[in-house]
């Protein structure tokens, strides 16, 4: 069912808003993209200007508009909340920026690229919010991406139902439209590689490449087991078919209770699995995905296995799956205490006939990262260290941010690290200039 609003769905949704002062909704932004402001001028029919709020200051406004939670954000400051219910903001923000490309709005000139030459490595939220930035302030923005196509993890880690590939290229026009150039299938992957891009004519580099790599519950899974990565990424290439071959009419297993998770159990679903579990070994009120995420997981019909901890995988004497040895838990101990935590329960243990188990409990950085970027320090979780004020790492000319630097996180955090990292890689290079002169 298509969720989206249309224009008078929008238009009567913004009429509901109190046109706050000092709007509260625009404070619970964290990439600025400022909903006071662009609601305002929506209510007063100023549709291009809304527009162009949400653009200027947020490059992948229709990409937040449909993924951030903003029921936790924006959405959670908004005052109507105290007379009925809050401003639906995502989906007003997402109805603007797709109907900017219905009456064909260009909000962006296209910026003469004099300045230095600069690189980005990634092409996720935060590798085009910040080579958009730079772009618009006169740089030579190249974009490197491994995969044969830019948009990170939205294109290849979020499923299609959930986020479009119509929307995405809208983004990405508007980022080329400004100047950017994009270098597909070129993964920089070798020890030193970021480095040695300073001395191939890039005065600064920001990397920006995600978390690619899917932690683990049980060590040697079988055959039939796929981490979320991998299995969101098939989704998107050419192993789309034979993945959907491999789900179809099959008994499917998520485990987690994450929104990666949710995106996994609902592609399961599309896929016309049999049946599909999400096992989660705490309560449903403890799980992290959004209450929205949840209740369309259940439209899916997924049952909710929670309150189970898996333990081992059964397989067969060919080594392939054929089930999950779970066990019960509790989220207290007798005496009363520890109740957050889940408990296992004695002599609970069963099994869960699958087909094809779908490990979702979170990505991590690659363990080889600290030899990848031998300039630059990483913590002991592999991760870039770099200051949140300025994106900068020990190496002066190279700044990072979004996920490899936060860890797992939402994507209108990437989208500011990348706004950060553009005005910091700006006043780095304009320093470098004044110092030559």
């Amino acid at each position: 069912m298509d969720k989206r609003f249309d224009y008078s769905q929008a238009a009567a949704e913004a009429d509901r808003c109190l046109l706050c002062h000092d709007a509260p909704c625009s404070k619970g932004c964290p990439a600025n993209t400022d909903p006071g402001k662009f609601i305002r001028k929506f209510k007063l029919k100023n549709i291009k200007g809304a527009i162009r709020t949400i653009k200027e200051n947020n490059i992948m406004g229709g990409a937040c508009g449909v993924l951030c939670p903003t029921s936790k954000l924006c959405e959670k400051e908004c005052c109507s909340s105290e007379l009925d219910r809050p401003i639906r903001i995502g989906k007003i923000q997402e109805f603007l920026v797709r109907y900017g490309k219905d009456i064909e709005f260009q909000v962006f000139e296209k910026p003469e690229a004099l300045l230095e030459k600069v690189a980005v490595i990634g092409s996720g939220p935060a590798g085009l919010s910040c080579g958009a930035e730079l772009a618009k302030k006169g740089y030579q923005v190249t974009v490197f991406e491994k995969e044969s196509e830019p948009g990170g993890v939205l294109r290849y880690g979020v499923p299609a139902y959930r986020f479009d590939k119509e929307l995405l290229s809208q983004e990405l026009d508007d980022i080329k439209h400004l100047g950017v150039k994009f270098e597909c299938d070129c993964d920089i992957k070798n020890p030193g590689e970021a480095e040695e891009l300073l001395n191939k004519g890039f005065k600064a580099v920001f990397i920006a490449t995600g978390l690619w790599d899917a932690a683990t519950i049980l060590s040697n899974p079988p055959d039939g087991v796929y981490n979320s990565v991998e299995f969101l990424l098939n989704s998107h290439t050419e192993q789309m078919d034979i993945l959907n071959n491999e789900v179809k009419n099959k008994k499917v297993a998520v485990i987690g209770g994450g929104s990666v998770a949710m995106d996994c159990a609902g592609l399961a679903s599309k896929f016309q699995a049999s049946d599909v579990y999400l096992v989660y070994r705490r309560s449903f009120c403890q799980m992290p995905a959004e209450k929205d995420e949840l209740f369309d997981t259940l439209e899916d019909n997924v049952h909710f296995m929670i309150l189970n901890q898996p333990k081992e995988y059964i397989k067969d004497q060919d080594g392939r799956l054929t089930g999950i040895k779970l066990i019960r838990t509790r989220l207290s101990d007798p005496d009363g205490t520890n109740r957050r935590s889940p408990v296992e329960i004695k002599d609970s243990q069963w099994v869960l006939d699958v087909d094809l188990v779908v490990e979702a409990i979170g990505n991590k950085a690659f363990d080889n990262s600290n030899d990848l970027y031998p300039d630059v320090d990483v913590d002991d979780k592999n991760l870039i260290k770099a200051s949140l004020d300025d994106c900068q790492t020990s190496n002066k000319a190279i700044f990072a941010g979004g996920d490899i630097v936060r860890g797992p996180s939402l994507v209108v955090n990437a989208v500011q690290d990348g706004k950060t990292a553009a005005d910091a890689m700006d006043s780095y290079l304009k320093k470098g200039r004044t110092n030559n002169e």
